[in-house]
């Protein structure tokens, strides 16, 4: 095998492991933290800056109400999921 060859590989090596760095890093997919909907990748941009996910405006009729009843449930699916965690 030629010098070239073995080049050539090593670079395509080095081109996959960067490549899969980024994506484990989260780095190579940047439209990700603009989805809106309650997924993980929403929820750990909020964890690193808080102040872009609040609310400031007023609440319409009842959405109050609603908020508070999704934190509760949210709370709680996320207790459960800790102790089942814990378990194991």
């Amino acid at each position: 095998m030629s010098i070239q060859k073995l080049i050539r590989y090593a670079l395509m090596l080095c081109l996959a492991a960067a490549v899969s760095g980024c994506s484990l890093l989260g780095l190579g997919d940047s439209d990700r933290d603009h989805s809106v909907g309650g997924d993980v990748t929403h929820s750990s941009a909020c964890a690193w800056s808080p102040g872009r996910c609040m609310y400031e405006g007023r609440y319409e009729p009842g959405e109050a109400a609603y908020a508070e009843r999704e934190a509760r449930r949210l709370n709680r699916a996320a207790l459960e999921r800790l102790r089942r965690n814990a378990i194991k």
